[in-house]
């Protein structure tokens, strides 16, 4: 019987694909938090440790509290005292019933705790342990406390972002945290993979700073092949022009791109000026690169009586890469990212519900899961320490100790 290719999207079930799969997360912030919930996007089932108090993130205000919205959806919250005997003895009952540990404590933290992955991966072969941390376990630095931003600092990447005359500065948001919690979330996924073929699970590495490094392996590997020290020029590619300029518009900036000679070209006649293709000034990617103060100069005066969507379409209809410079506002209002489904719903159980972003793709046209919103801490520690194998009686005698909340 042939198959029915015609189902539309509603009649379709949120892909799952991790269905089964048990994962204990011990983060706190974004890189940890954020695989895990890669993971439960997927279908996998999260149990979110936190210490009594919870993640730090909910206590460093409003930024934190969308911290954790953000990249907490679809688990359930355990609170522990991961420092007590009976505390730790709880987190290794969660462990042995799981796949995969993920965690970004200080360096040395699970280990103290008696839950680093040694003594965990010794105990339950088949768990899958990745540790995301600051520098990494092997130099010097390995016991250093890491940040996003000291791993932007320390990978070059603050040295090439800002204008020249003025001092390196930050990428506006925490990109490698980011970045971080993706390939955690793919090694873990590759970690799965081989357990399949082998039967036992794997032992886990990244950090930020190794991140922040492969997130800039064109510039790294120019550099590496003999090109000079890469610098900060604002805007712009250092190597190409026109490439990434940004173009002042009657109503805002866009941003484009034509440093090809097919491109270049092809961008003179949408601006009416051929004769800039052989103007000695412009006429190689070289001598634009060189002339690059006189080039936006022309751009300037070309685009600037247009409002930004008028040349975004333009030059789109001549294959020419742009793109308008938009605020969240009107990122938001966009009618791409309103068809993208990028934006999911969570919803709690009091039936409140708050916007967020889901996974940046998708398994064929299966729709993006509705998770339930961000547990608040320790919302879930009963019912997790139910199915753990605790009674009543040794639930309450947790509480009554401190153990639990």
């Amino acid at each position: 019987m042939p198959m029915n290719t015609e189902q539309t999207v509603d009649s379709l079930e949120p892909a799952a694909p991790l269905s089964g799969v048990r994962v204990v997360d011990l983060g706190q912030y974004i890189a940890g938090p954020g695989a895990a919930m890669a993971l439960a996007d997927l279908g996998a089932s999260v149990i979110k440790v936190e210490p009594l108090a919870g993640d730090q993130a909910r206590h460093i205000g409003r930024y934190g509290e969308s911290m954790i919205r953000a990249y907490n959806r679809g688990k359930r919250s355990i609170a522990l005292d991961l420092k007590s005997d009976a505390g730790r003895e709880a987190a290794l009952r969660l462990i042995a019933r799981s796949d995969v540990v993920i965690q970004n404590l200080r360096p040395g933290v699970v280990d103290k705790l008696g839950i680093g992955p040694r003594a965990v991966r010794e105990r339950f072969p088949r768990v899958i342990y990745l540790s995301i941390s600051g520098f990494g376990s092997r130099g010097p630095s390995r016991d250093r406390a890491g940040y996003d931003i000291a791993a932007q600092a320390e990978s070059g990447l603050m040295s090439v972002t800002g204008e020249p005359d003025r001092p390196p500065q930050k990428v506006g948001v925490p990109i490698i945290d980011a970045a971080a919690a993706h390939l955690g979330a793919q090694a873990v996924l590759a970690a799965l993979y081989g357990r399949e073929k082998s039967g036992v699970g794997e032992t886990l590495e990244t950090s930020l700073l190794e991140v922040a490094m492969h997130l800039q392996a064109t510039t790294w590997c120019d550099y590496l092949g003999g090109a000079p020290e890469p610098t900060r020029i604002g805007d712009g590619q250092p190597n190409n022009a026109p490439a990434a300029e940004v173009i002042s518009t009657n109503d805002g900036h866009i941003v484009l791109s034509a440093y090809a000679d097919e491109h270049w070209a092809r961008l003179c006649r949408v601006m009416g000026r051929e004769e800039l293709v052989t103007d000695p000034r412009f006429c190689t990617n070289a001598r634009r690169v060189e002339h690059r103060v006189a080039l936006r100069a022309v751009l300037r005066e070309c685009f600037s009586d247009m409002t930004s969507d008028e040349c975004v379409t333009l030059l789109g209809r001549h294959q020419i890469v742009a793109g308008a410079v938009r605020t969240y506002g009107q990122v938001l209002a966009s009618p791409d990212i309103e068809g993208s489904g990028i934006l999911v719903e969570a919803k709690a159980v009091d039936g409140t519900h708050y916007r967020a972003l889901g996974l940046p793709y998708r398994l064929g046209n299966a729709p993006h899961a509705i998770l339930p919103a961000a547990p608040a801490c320790g919302a879930d520690t009963d019912a997790v320490l139910a199915e753990a194998g605790y009674n009543d009686t040794e639930i309450a005698e947790l509480r009554r100790a401190g153990v639990v909340a």
